[in-house]
C-alpha cells in the first residue's frame, strides 16, 4: 500500500522576539531585544497510508496541531520535508500548490470559527471547487451531493453558519473539505467541541466515508477512546518529538514509552481491572522556549536515569511495526519506578 502522505523529520519553529518585554536596557544605554525561538515541531517523521487513519495524539502543547497546520502549509516549514501523494510541498509557491489542495483537505476543531459567517452554505461548499475548476454548473450538483451525503438537504444550502447547530456545522465543513474530491484528509480534533453524542454520529460519518471515498485520515486528538474507536495506527507526541507510533491495538495493550503508558492509565475505564498500571507524573512540561538536554521527557519520567539527560533517543523499531524513543529498550532492567 502506498504512502499518501510522507513527512521526514519535520520542523517548525515560531520567532517571538522583538517584543517590549524582550527588551533588555545594557549600562551603555543600547537597546538589546534577545531572540526567542519556540521549538514547537523537532525532526517529526511518520507517514499515512492510503485509505489508513493515523491517530496524532499528545496532551495540550504537545505539537500535534503545530504539525497538522505545517502539512496543510498554514504555517510554512522551518525544515524537513513533507510529501503528498509522491509530491514533495514544503517548498511550493502559493500557486503551485494549488493542485495539491485538490488532495489534501483539512477540517478544523471549532466548526463555526472555520466557516465564514457571511456566505450561505451552498457558497462554502462550493468555494474550493470554483477556485480549482471555475465549473460552477459541477459545483451546484456537487454541493448539492454532499450536502445529502452529510446528512443535510437541499433547504439548508440557502441559510447561513449561525443558523446550525455544532455538529450540523462541522458537517459542513467535512461537505467542504470533500468537494474537491481529496484523497487525504487532515482532521483537527474535529470533534473536541461537540457533545459526546454528536462525536459518535460525525465519528460514524468519517468513517463511512473513508470506505465510500478511500479517504487517508491524519486524525488528531487527545481523546483516547476516540482514537481508540476511529485509528487503525496511533503516534504520540510529547513536547513537539514524537515518542512513540504503533497499531493501534498493540499500543493500547501495551505501550513501551513511559508517556505513552502515563496517558492510558491516566484516561478513564469503565473496566478499572483492565486498567493499564498506574504511572504519576510530577513537574511541568518544559518550556519549548528551552528544551532540556537528551530526552525531553526525562524531567517528569519516573525512570529517568544519568542517560537520559546525556543522549536523546531516537525512535527505533521494536518489532510488530512499534517505534519507541527510549532508553529502556536497551535496558529494560531499569523499567521500575
Amino acid at each position: 500500500m502506498t504512502a499518501m502522505l510522507e513527512v521526514d523529520r519535520l520542523e517548525q519553529q515560531f520567532d517571538i522576539s522583538g517584543g517590549l518585554l524582550d527588551r533588555l536596557k545594557l549600562s551603555n544605554g543600547q537597546i538589546l531585544s534577545p531572540r526567542r525561538v519556540v521549538q514547537a515541531v523537532n525532526g517529526v517523521s511518520f507517514e499515512v497510508k492510503q485509505g489508513e487513519v493515523l491517530a496524532l495524539v499528545g496532551e495540550s502543547g504537545c505539537g500535534k496541531s503545530t504539525v497538522a497546520k505545517t502539512i496543510a502549509r498554514i504555517h510554512t516549514p522551518t525544515g524537513g520535508t513533507v510529501r503528498i501523494d509522491g509530491q514533495e510541498v514544503q517548498d511550493l509557491s502559493d500557486r503551485d500548490l494549488l493542485p495539491v489542495r485538490s488532495k489534501m483537505q483539512m477540517i478544523f476543531q471549532d466548526p463555526y470559527a472555520s466557516l465564514n459567517p457571511r456566505q450561505k452554505v451552498r457558497d462554502i461548499v462550493a468555494e474550493p471547487l470554483l477556485e480549482q475548476t471555475g465549473n460552477r454548473a459541477e459545483a451546484r450538483d456537487r454541493t448539492e451531493a454532499l450536502l445529502a451525503r452529510v446528512g443535510l438537504n437541499t433547504e439548508h444550502a440557502g441559510r447561513y453558519p449561525h443558523q446550525f447547530s455544532g455538529g450540523q456545522r462541522q458537517r459542513i465543513g467535512i461537505a467542504r473539505a470533500l468537494s474537491v474530491n481529496p484523497k487525504l484528509i487532515i482532521a483537527d480534533e474535529p470533534v473536541s467541541a461537540l457533545d459526546v453524542s454528536i462525536q459518535a454520529q460525525i465519528l460514524n460519518l468519517m468513517m463511512d466515508l473513508r470506505d465510500e471515498f478511500g479517504l487517508a485520515y491524519l486524525f488528531i486528538s487527545h481523546d483516547l477512546s476516540v482514537v481508540h474507536h476511529i485509528a487503525d495506527r496511533v503516534a504520540v507526541m510529547y513536547l513537539g518529538f514524537m515518542v512513540e507510533t504503533a497499531p493501534r491495538d498493540t499500543l493500547f495493550a501495551m505501550p513501551r514509552h513511559p508517556y505513552t503508558r502515563a496517558l492510558l492509565s491516566a484516561a478513564p475505564s469503565l473496566e478499572p481491572a483492565k486498567k493499564a498500571r498506574q504511572i504519576e507524573l510530577t513537574g511541568e512540561v518544559p518550556s519549548a522556549l528551552s528544551l532540556p538536554s537528551g530526552c525531553c521527557f526525562r524531567t517528569r519520567c519516573p525512570f529517568a536515569w544519568d542517560r537520559c539527560a546525556a543522549e536523546r533517543p531516537t525512535l527505533r523499531d521494536t518489532g510488530d511495526g512499534q517505534k519507541v524513543a527510549c532508553h529502556l529498550i536497551d535496558e529494560p532492567e531499569r523499567d521500575t519506578p
